[in-house]
């Protein structure tokens, strides 16, 4: 494909940045061009950033070659700051990384550290970061210091900017510059002397004009991200401390952040909240004050059509649900101290507030977790979830205005009045009402002329509306290319010379983001717009937010679920050419290296399952033959895992360099559909495991008559079938019983039946365990007739040892767990019925519960240090904590790393795209090698599912085994 880029500057690019670094590719360009705001631009080519020195030395060629940059990390930024159609930089996958100062009173991190993980990795400390984004889940802490995030709580006090202890900032000219150091404004003046006399020169001239003060002052004195941070010239003296916090805010248009110390807060573990209903927005917006000065940390607004829209989510609270929305408003209100006592006497001081409100239902302060948690991730996702919702073809276009509190009711009510004269029926209103700072969202067809003349004059009168309020048109979300046209109206001509002067001082080619921030085209906020053509009916609802993208482990390999999204949404509206392109990379970057784990739903605000989509691709991709070959596997299937043992006893006689050889060999020649098929195999492989029936045979716990062979036993009391005193039906899973356990033991399922032996308990296996299987592997291949074959199977098998299902199922192999979990839905009339009552548990859920209240765990016999690794399925369980309880049952002191997340094995998926695990476990393994280098190995590394365990062993080269195991050995 042609490009318009310049030879010249893309060669000098890949030369600064690595030819493996940079990339040309459509498909590349075009997963990245898609962020979570209305703007589109398609990049030329993207860097892949690996290290501060790289991406000095690709913005010093940038420099040369007068070839614009913009840098991207999460992505879900709202105001187009993270588009560009020249050369993108993505910094998220290799620029990571996080470090704990001072006990946690500081933290230093790169640009692509999620939020999230940083708060995770402060949480041991007592600490957080003060920014509190709804985003959390996915922004990056390069993009909440460029944007200056804030969120429910930091209002003005613990922003970035607030909380910012020091940078390390790479200028255009590829200069480093460290504000941390006691000398660094004397190394800044050495290093870029008109820079630092430029910044001491505008420092004085708006100290000195009294007006030019005032009016900075007052800007700021709110929540304001419109331009740059000029109350850095007030702030701050030095040079070098107003260059760190004119970066913080600036979009990417000044420096590269290449790593921030930021100040920590206390993370405030006691809370208190209650969801207040008002009969009218005007009753809500009176009671903002009240609930302030009566010490309300957070106080969040939503309007009549927020509450119906959060009224569909089934973790919204009861009170939400049930509520008859008219003209009623939120406000959602929240206490916070780190004490129990210091919370009792907040909550005191606030129930009789709102005690006096005009409520149309009574709203009590909670404590309760899930309830407040409920309340929480519906404000949370609420921009998502409304954006979701919209008509098809529409945009999800979100504002974010702040004005100073007292004109907050008038504004409302202007507000409202404005929406209704453009049509805007559908507009949603809500917001961080303590800090006067209101979102509000609107859905237009931006592709329909009349409706963008519409968005364009109802632009202009929202900001005659806020600036007359006194206001700034952003408060929160940076000015982006939406507001960019307006800074110079919202500051005036003196302090918008001033910015400009920033920008050349800081960047004299202009290559840093172009058209962000400041932009002189009275229209630029209306072009480059982003349409959202239709392309699959599951995956239309996505406004590209991002939230899915730090779960996906295909993120650091291929694409994620919302890159999925939009290529097949540029499929459907490119040229022929184009989409042949597209399409004939999509197979492999999309589907094939899909973990099709599902992790994704459980962060997507709309609840959308890509890797289920994914999985419909694969099977409309089988032929008949293949459906047909996968049916009869389903019907052999004791043979076919003979079979599969008998291949590993081959292989492990074979050496390593010729397996590996062959296998890789047998892949190069075949296509890119056989490949899917052929594993990759090496000295990572296990040896066979042994027959499940074997294995229930040679257990006493298990009683007789349900396939368990001449050794089990019945009990006394036990029904003609031997079932009768069963506490546990046990489904032993295929996969122990194909691969040997780590380390030459037993595996979970011996392990389990042994503690359920220790524990009193009797166990019955299904009559022919061997030939079943939880129909997780046709799944995950899309066979969808060998998996409702094998669903039928095990529902008639299992049914008569429940008991009509007040037995509990119980697999050993949490993906085995969660695939007998859905088999109903390959059932259909009495068997789905039946299989409705029938509880599926996993083997760890079950020895928490049933287990380890019937066994002694001796204290002195427990492994000292275990690292854990939860899996994908024990999420979708809801498991975690299950799995964390019993591994502390094991150990004295276990470790859950803050990067841990699915492995990417994914069945054989790991096998036969080993890539796709390398790229999963990246941030794991490499947290797991600092752990150790600090305080040496662990004693043990554990997990609960054997194929997880074989591709943490591959990724760490620690030997990871069932938590059970652990666990029996140590109550042996």
């Amino acid at each position: 494909m042609t490009l318009t880029l310049d030879p010249t500057a893309l060669a000098g690019l890949s030369a600064a940045g690595g030819p493996d670094h940079v990339s040309t590719a459509l498909v590349d360009r075009v997963r990245l061009a898609h962020d979570a705001s209305h703007y589109l631009l398609t990049p030329k080519a993207v860097v892949t950033a690996t290290s501060p020195e790289q991406v000095a030395a690709v913005m010093a060629a940038a420099t040369r070659a007068r070839t614009p940059l913009t840098f991207r990390a999460g992505g879900t930024s709202l105001s187009g700051q993270a588009s560009t159609d020249s050369v993108l930089v993505d910094v998220r996958r290799h620029q990571a990384r996080v470090e704990v100062l001072d006990d946690g009173a500081r933290v230093r991190c790169q640009p692509g550290a999620v939020l999230r993980r940083v708060n995770a990795a402060l949480a041991p400390h007592g600490r957080r970061l003060g920014p509190d984004p709804a985003s959390e889940i996915a922004c990056t802490l390069g993009g909440i210091v460029s944007n200056n995030s804030s969120g429910m709580t930091s209002g003005t006090t613990m922003t970035a900017y607030r909380t910012l202890d020091s940078m390390v900032l790479v200028l255009p000219g590829g200069t480093v510059v460290d504000t941390g150091p006691p000398d660094a404004d004397e190394r800044l003046r050495a290093l870029e002397p008109d820079l630092h006399a430029g910044l001491a020169r505008l420092r004085d001239r708006v100290r000195v004009d009294a007006g030019l003060r005032a009016k900075v002052e007052h800007q700021f004195s709110m929540k304001n991200t419109m331009g740059y941070a000029l109350n850095a010239f007030l702030d701050h003296d030095r040079p070098a401390d107003i260059l760190a916090h004119l970066v913080v805010g600036a979009e990417g248009t000044l420096a590269y952040i290449a790593e921030v110390t930021l100040r920590t807060v206390p993370a405030q573990p006691h809370a208190a909240t209650a969801l207040c209903v008002f009969e009218t927005i005007d009753a809500a917006t009176d009671a903002i004050i009240p609930l302030t000065a009566a010490g309300a940390d957070a106080v969040e607004l939503l309007d009549a059509s927020s509450l119906r829209v959060s009224q569909r989510d089934p973790k919204a609270p009861e009170v939400m649900r049930a509520l008859a929305v008219r003209d009623h408003t939120a406000l959602l209100v929240e206490v916070q101290d780190h004490t129990a006592e210091g919370l009792a006497a907040l909550t005191a001081g606030l129930r009789p507030v709102i005690g006096g409100l005009a409520l149309s239902a009574p709203a009590e302060l909670t404590t309760d977790p899930v309830a407040r948690g409920r309340m929480w991730v519906t404000r949370k996702v609420l921009y998502a979830a409304v954006a979701g919702a919209r008509p098809q073809g529409t945009t999800a276009l979100l504002e974010d205005i702040v004005v100073p509190p007292p004109a907050l009711p008038a504004t409302v009510r202007d507000l409202g009045v404005l929406l209704a004269r453009y049509g805007y029926d559908d507009a949603v209103i809500f917001g961080h009402a303590k800090d006067a700072n209101l979102h509000f969202q609107i859905n237009p067809h931006l592709d329909v002329a009349a409706e963008l003349d519409a968005y364009a004059a109802f632009t202009e009168d929202l900001v005659d509306l806020i600036l007359g309020a006194d206001g700034s048109l952003k408060a929160e979300h940076g000015t982006g290319r939406i507001m960019a046209p307006y800074v110079r109206r919202q500051f005036g001509d003196e302090l918008y010379e001033v910015m400009r002067e920033v920008k050349a001082l800081c960047d004299p080619a202009g290559i840093l983001n172009p058209g962000v921030v400041l932009d002189d085209d009275p229209e630029a906020h209306l072009k480059n717009l982003k349409l959202f053509p239709a392309a699959h009916p599951e995956l239309d609802r996505c406004v590209e937010c991002g939230y899915c993208e730090p779960v996906c482990p295909s993120r650091n390999t291929t694409t994620t679920p919302r890159q999925r999204i939009v290529l097949l949404r540029e499929m459907a509206v490119s040229t022929p050419q184009r989409r042949a392109e597209l399409e004939d990379e999509y197979t492999y970057q999309a589907v094939h290296t899909c973990a099709a784990d599902s992790l994704c739903v459980t962060a997507c605000p709309v609840g959308i399952d890509t890797g289920k989509v994914m999985k419909s691709f694969r099977a409309a991709s089988r032929p008949l033959p293949v459906r047909t070959a996968g049916a009869l596997a389903a019907g052999a299937w004791g043979p076919a895992t003979t079979a599969i043992r008998g291949a590993l006893r081959v292989a492990g006689a074979v050496p390593t360099p010729v397996l590996r050889g062959l296998t890789a060999g047998v892949r190069a020649v075949a296509g890119e559909t056989l490949r899917d098929w052929i594993p990759q195999v090496g000295d990572d492989l296990p040896g066979p495991g042994g027959p499940r029936r074997a294995l229930a045979a040679a257990s006493p716990a298990v009683v007789a008559g349900a396939g368990a062979g001449p050794g089990a036993r019945p009990g006394p009391g036990a029904g003609p079938d031997g079932t009768g005193t069963a506490d546990v039906v046990f489904f032993p899973a295929c996969i122990g019983s194909i691969f040997a356990a780590e380390g030459g033991g037993d595996g979970a399922g011996a392990a389990f039946l042994r503690l359920c032996e220790r524990a009193g308990l009797r166990v019955a296996v299904p009559e022919g365990i061997d030939s079943l299987c939880c129909g997780t592997v046709w799944e995950s291949k899309g066979l969808t007739d060998g998996a409702a074959a094998m669903a039928a199977r095990v529902a008639a098998s299992v049914w008569r040892l429940t008991r009509g299902g007040r037995v509990p199922l119980v697999s050993d192999a949490s993906s085995c767990s969660h695939g007998l979990a859905g088999i109903g839905k390959h059932l259909t009339g009495t068997a789905a019925e039946r299989w409705g009552r029938v509880r599926t548990v996993d083997a760890v859920t079950f020895t928490r519960e049933e287990v380890l209240p019937r066994l002694a765990v001796e204290p002195s016999r427990r492994v000292p240090t275990l690292a854990l690794h939860p899996t994908c399925s024990v999420v979708h369980l809801g498991a975690v904590e299950d799995l964390t309880e019993v591994a502390r049952a094991a150990a004295t002191d276990v470790t859950v790393p803050v990067a841990w997340g699915c492995c990417g094995t994914a069945g054989d998926r790991g096998m036969l795209h080993p890539e796709l695990t390398a790229g999963a476990t990246e941030a794991q393994a490499a947290e797991i090698a600092t752990l150790e280098r600090d305080q040496g190995p662990f004693a043990a590394y554990a997990s609960c599912n054997r194929t997880c365990e074989m591709g943490m062993t591959a990724a760490t080269g620690r030997p990871y085994r069932h938590v059970l195991e652990v666990l029996e050995e140590v109550t042996r």
